[in-house]
C-alpha cells in the first residue's frame, strides 16, 4: 500500500511517500524549485518519491493532506471579522489567496497527480505533527507535545501517543489540552523575530544565535505580552501585536513603546563579545548589546514555557518518553533543558519537525490510526531525499570542463580530505541522498577543523556570506560524544542525531574546538556508522590523525539560498564561493585544480 502526504501554501512545503507504513522518500519542494521555504504546491517533491518508488500517482492508494483547509479558512474568516476594518487589508489577501487555491486543495490534488477524490484525505494539522513525531520515534509510548504557529486554530497540543509494533493494542493518540489562535508561543518568538530585523519564519535560529551575547535583562517586558499560568497555558496580551489583523506586521506601536525601536535588518551586529576592540563604535555596541538582551529575553521565556509544557505532560502521563512536533520543536536550547532539567529520560523530535514535516506525519496517521496497521518504522536517520549516480559524476566534470581527481578507494578520498582539512581548507561535501529537514547531516554539508579559531570567521565571511555572530555544529563520533560535550549516553539521545539539541562544551574542551564552541555551548550532531559510514569514517580519521574525533559542519548553501540538491547546485556554490574544496561521491576539485 503507497500512501503519499502533502504540504503546503503556508511555508516549507513537501512530500513524503510510504509503502505498507515504511518511508520511502521525503522531500521539501525547495530543494527542487531552489525557493528559500517554497510554498507552492509541491510538484517536483510528489514527482521525486514517485519516482524513487518506481510508481505512478495512479499506484497511490491514498493521498493525506497534513491539515484540514475549510477549518482553517474558517478561523481566518472568523478572525478577521473580529478585528474588522484594522483587518481588511488581511481579509481581502485571505479572500484572494484561498478562493483561488487554498480552498480547491482536494482538486488540485486529483488533477496534478491524477487519483480519484476519493482517495485524497485531510489530517488536522497538530494530530500531522504529533504523528510524525511519535510514529517516526522507537517508543510504544510517550507523552506528546506540538508547538507552533497556527495550525487550523490550535497553537499548542499536549497529549499521549500509545502504539504496539504488532498491534496487540490499538494505536492511538489522545490530545488533551491546546491553546487556540490567537495565543500562540511561536507567533510570539516570531514577532521578536521580526523586531530583531530578521526574516519570519526563516530567521527564528538567527535569534536563538543571538541570545547567548546577552543576558535576559527584560523578563518582566516580556511577561507584560504573555503570562505562563501554572497548568502550562499560555496567554498573550493581545493589546501588543498585530499579527491576528496585518498582513505585513507581527507587532504593533504599543509593542515598539515598550521594547523601542526595531532594529534594522541590514544593520551590522556586533558587541564585545564578537569583537573585543570597537574603540569609537562605543554607541553601536550599546544598542547591539540592548538587542542581544532582548534576544536572550525572548529566548528564555519560550524555555520557560516549554519546560512548564514539559513538567505538566509528565505530570499528567507519568512517562518518561516526550516526542515534540511543530517548528518550536527547532528550538534546540530548549530542548536541551528539557532533557536536562524535566523527568524525562528521552526524546523523539523528527529532523523536519516544522510544516515539511506534517507530509511524513499525516501520511503516518493514516496508515497507523486511520486504517490501525502495525507499527513497521523508526526514523533512525534523515537521509530520504534523492541521490544522484556516483558513476556519472566523473561525466558530470568532463562537460563542464572541471579538472577531478577520482578515487577508486575510500579510504584513500578520505585521507585526502583530512589532509585538506588541517591544512585550513574548506570542504564541500556532497554525497547520497540528501537530507529531509533543514540541517545538513553529513550529505550536503559544508565541513573545517573545528580547532582553529579562525575558521568560524572564514565559513561565515568568505563561504556562508553571513552574519559573523552565526554558530557552527560540531559533529562528533557518537561513541565520543560525552568526551566533548556534556551529554550522557548519547546513544539514547535521537536529537543529537539531527542537530537538534544543545548541550555544554566541557570547559577544558573549549579551547580544543573553539570554532564550534557558541559562548560555551554547541548544537551538536552526533553520528554513527550504521546510519552514514563514509561520513562516519570522515570524522573517526580525522580524529586519529588530530586527536580530536571532531569536525565543523554547516549546511552546503549560500545565504538566503535552499541546500544544494543536484551536482550542477553543488558546483555552482563552489565555485561562488570561498569553499577550496569539492568532494562529489568519488571526485574531488581543488580551487584552480
Amino acid at each position: 500500500m503507497y500512501i503519499l502526504g502533502i504540504s503546503c501554501y503556508y511555508h516549507d512545503s513537501a512530500a513524503a511517500l510510504l509503502k505498507d507504513g515504511v518511508l520511502v522518500a521525503a522531500a521539501e519542494e525547495e530543494r527542487f524549485s531552489r525557493k528559500k521555504h517554497d510554498f507552492g504546491f509541491p510538484s517536483h517533491a510528489i514527482a521525486f518519491c514517485l519516482r524513487k518508488a518506481g510508481i505512478t500517482g495512479h499506484d497511490l492508494d491514498y493521498v493525506v493532506f497534513y491539515e484540514k483547509p475549510v477549518v482553517k479558512f474558517e478561523r481566518i474568516l472568523m478572525t478577521t471579522l473580529s478585528t474588522f476594518p484594522r483587518s481588511w487589508g488581511t481579509f481581502r489577501e485571505a479572500m484572494i489567496t484561498w478562493l483561488n487555491d487554498k480552498l480547491w486543495v482536494k482538486n488540485t490534488i486529483v488533477d496534478k497527480i491524477g487519483i480519484s477524490s476519493g482517495k485524497v484525505l485531510f489530517v488536522d494539522h497538530h494530530l500531522s505533527h504529533a504523528a510524525g513525531s511519535f510514529f517516526c520515534s522507537p517508543f510504544k509510548d510517550a507523552a506528546i507535545i506540538t508547538v507552533d504557529g497556527v495550525g487550523e486554530w490550535a497553537t499548542t497540543t499536549i497529549g499521549v501517543g500509545k502504539a504496539t509494533w504488532d498491534n496487540a493494542e490499538k494505536n492511538n493518540i489522545n490530545i488533551f489540552n491546546e491553546m487556540l489562535f490567537p495565543h500562540s508561543l511561536g507567533l510570539l518568538y516570531s514577532a521578536f523575530t521580526a523586531f530583531l530585523g530578521f526574516e519570519v519564519n526563516e530567521g527564528e535560529y538567527k535569534v536563538m544565535g543571538m541570545a547567548p551575547y546577552g543576558e535576559p535583562r527584560y523578563l518582566d517586558k516580556v511577561h507584560k505580552l504573555v503570562e505562563l499560568k501554572e497548568d502550562s497555558s499560555f496567554r498573550l496580551n493581545m493589546d501588543y501585536f498585530s499579527y491576528h489583523y496585518s498582513t505585513s506586521k507581527t507587532f504593533n506601536r504599543r509593542f515598539e513603546e515598550l521594547f523601542g525601536p526595531p532594529r534594522k535588518p541590514e544593520a551590522e551586529f556586533f558587541t564585545t563579545m564578537t569583537h573585543p576592540n570597537l574603540t569609537g563604535r562605543e554607541a553601536e555596541v550599546e544598542k547591539n548589546q540592548y538587542y542581544a538582551d532582548v534576544a536572550a529575553s525572548i529566548q528564555r521565556v519560550t524555555e520557560e514555557a516549554l519546560l512548564n509544557m514539559a513538567n505538566h505532560a509528565y505530570a499528567k502521563t507519568g512517562l518518561k518518553k516526550l516526542c515534540i512536533g511543530g517548528g518550536v520543536g527547532l528550538n534546540c536550547v530548549a530542548n536541551g533543558r528539557i532533557l536536562r532539567e524535566t523527568p524525562f529520560e528521552e526524546i523523539y523530535i523528527q529532523p523536519a519537525s516544522g510544516d515539511s514535516g506534517g507530509a511524513v506525519g499525516a501520511a503516518l496517521y493514516v496508515w497507523n490510526i486511520l486504517l490501525q496497521k502495525p507499527r513497521s518504522f523508526v526514523m533512525e536517520h534523515a537521509f530520504w531525499g534523492e541521490e544522484y549516480n556516483p558513476e556519472e559524476i566523473p561525466q558530470f566534470f568532463k562537460d563542464k570542463g572541471i579538472t577531478y581527481e577520482l578515487f577508486k578507494d575510500d579510504e584513500q578520498l578520505i585521507d585526502r580530505v583530512v589532509d585538506h582539512i588541517i591544512a585550513g581548507k574548506a570542504i564541500g561535501w556532497f554525497q547520497g541522498r540528501f537530507e529531509w529537514g533543514p540541517r545538513a547531516l553529513g550529505n550536503r554539508s559544508i565541513l573545517a577543523d573545528p580547532r582553529r579559531e579562525d575558521m568560524k570567521g572564514i565559513v561565515n565571511e568568505k563561504i556562508k556570506f553571513r552574519e559573523p555572530f552565526r554558530p557552527f555544529a560540531p559533529v562528533v563520533l557518537e561513541e565520543a560524544a560525552q568526551d566533548y560535550f556534556e551529554i550522557s549516553e548519547p546513544a539514547r539521545h535521537f536529537p543529537a542525531r539531527f542537530m537538534l539539541i544543545t548541550t555544554r562544551v566541557k570547559q577544558e574542551k573549549v579551547t580544543v574546538i573553539p570554532a564550534v564552541s557558541h559562548m560555551g555551548t554547541a548544537r551538536l550532531q552526533t553520528v554513527r556508522k550504521e546510519w552514514n559510514p563514509r561520513y562516519y569514517r570522515l570524522v573517526q580519521r580525522f580524529g586519529e590523525a588530530t586527536g580530536v574525533p571532531v569536525l565543523l559542519n554547516t549546511s552546503f548553501n549560500l545565504r538566503g539560498e535552499p541546500i544544494v540538491t543536484t551536482p550542477a547546485n553543488a558546483l555552482n556554490t563552489f565555485q561562488r564561493s570561498g569553499l577550496d574544496v569539492l568532494v562529489m561521491e568519488k571526485c574531488l576539485v581543488t580551487k584552480g585544480g
